[in-house]
């Protein structure tokens, strides 16, 4: 069609032409290798929070970044989080790191799971940045399972969503949608009382398995093996509320106290007032929790780091004095910090900044990237430079 037929075709129908125009477009995803040749839209749609997917060779070739000795090494440490688990003689047994040394390699039956090796291994960090077509909000952290052979943590569910990444060696995975969730009493582990598989997969390095809650599932390794869990945050309402009004009360102010100047004589002094419940209801009325409030405390409670979570801060020194004079370099953000933003908010390691014009665009591509260069810096309004330093100091951002 040329150019002059299709100005014709238009001014034929502008109705629907202009109908057309002010429809916000779609976003396109791709298809993607980690998700079996799946767009990423076509994915949440059909299979998150909904029902289990495998993935033969997400990645292809895939080579366990982190060797069996430096995992063992990470459990030996006081600051990273561990649990040995073994069945030995069909005994449950669960302990707690961290392990200054572990069973031989030659016994069966035993796994030691590592929880958020991503703030420790950069490639374990980089491994979840594929994982960026769900909310980084949403996000937890990566675990590492090494198991013996027959080594497994029992039948059991998760109360969130999870890709199961065969990292070495082969694991057996057992699933059931089952609704019978009821555990064996008098164990350390959560193990299901009446698990009855329904499908059965055999997953090899570069394999994945998505799980959605509460499906019931069972891994046992086939030689030794290591597999990665990288998981997704799904608190309980009780405990989101529990902390909102944790955070409601760091954050409300009012001025005044309840007053009785207006009380008159009672023949019955044991009964609560009237007049005290309406003036108490007013009171908690005026402060009824806001858009705002709720948008605050989700960006500060969402990049709260974990507690075993350490901050490399900078010492006092020539270089550190420059650094408070100009931001010379690219400022970067390490593995150990959190960052969301929303209209109007940024909110890093669970403090929150109100920020707008350029400056928050320029937070937005920190965000986005993990990095801002030191050009892009120079835009910045002296307060968020000022900002952006004491970041650097508390070693919440680094430079390159």
């Amino acid at each position: 069609m040329t150019y002059n037929s299709c100005q014709v075709f238009i001014t034929t129908i502008p109705i629907f032409y202009t109908a057309a125009m002010a429809m916000p477009k779609k976003p396109t995803f791709p298809p993607l290798q980690l998700l079996g040749g799946l767009s990423a839209d076509k994915f949440c749609s059909d299979y998150w929070h909904k029902k289990p997917l495998l993935i033969r060779q997400a990645i292809s070739n895939f080579t366990a970044p982190l060797t069996v000795e430096a995992l063992f090494a990470l459990a030996a440490r006081e600051d990273v989080q561990s649990r040995l688990i073994t069945a030995f003689k069909g005994k449950w047994s669960l302990k707690h790191g961290p392990f200054s040394s572990l069973p031989s390699l030659k016994k069966n039956d035993w796994t030691v799971l590592l929880q958020s090796v991503n703030l420790y291994e950069e490639s374990c960090h980089e491994l979840l940045q594929q994982f960026n077509f769900i909310e980084r909000a949403r996000l937890d952290d990566l675990m590492i399972s090494y198991a013996t052979n027959g080594g497994g943590v029992g039948p059991h569910f998760d109360s969130y969503d999870v890709f199961l990444l065969q990292a070495y060696g082969k694991r057996r995975w057992r699933i059931s949608t089952q609704k019978d969730l009821s555990l064996v009493e008098s164990l350390p582990l959560k193990i299901l009382k009446n698990f009855r598989h329904t499908e059965e997969f055999v997953l090899e390095p570069g394999d994945m398995l998505y799980l959605p809650p509460h499906v019931a599932h069972e891994g046992v390794a086939i030689g030794e093996c290591m597999t990665y869990s990288i998981g997704f945050r799904a608190p309980s309402h009780e405990q989101l509320l529990r902390e909102f009004h944790l955070f409601m009360t760091d954050v409300l102010q009012a001025e005044g106290q309840l007053s009785n100047a207006q009380a008159a004589a009672t023949r019955d002094w044991t009964r609560l007032p009237e007049a005290t419940i309406n003036a108490v209801a007013a009171l908690i009325a005026q402060h009824t929790p806001s858009r705002t409030d709720i948008i605050e405390f989700l960006g500060c409670n969402l990049t709260e780091p974990k507690t075993m979570t350490f901050f490399d801060e900078l010492t006092p020194s020539s270089e550190h004095k420059q650094t408070r004079k100009k931001l010379y370099k690219q400022v970067c953000v390490p593995r150990t910090t959190l960052i969301l933003h929303s209209p109007g908010w940024f909110f890093i390691n669970g403090t929150s900044w109100r920020v707008k014009g350029l400056d928050a665009k320029l937070l937005i591509r920190l965000a986005q990237e993990g990095s801002l260069s030191a050009t892009s810096i120079t835009q910045a309004s002296p307060q968020m430079q000022t900002q952006l330093q004491t970041w650097i100091e508390d070693g919440w951002l680094i430079q390159k």
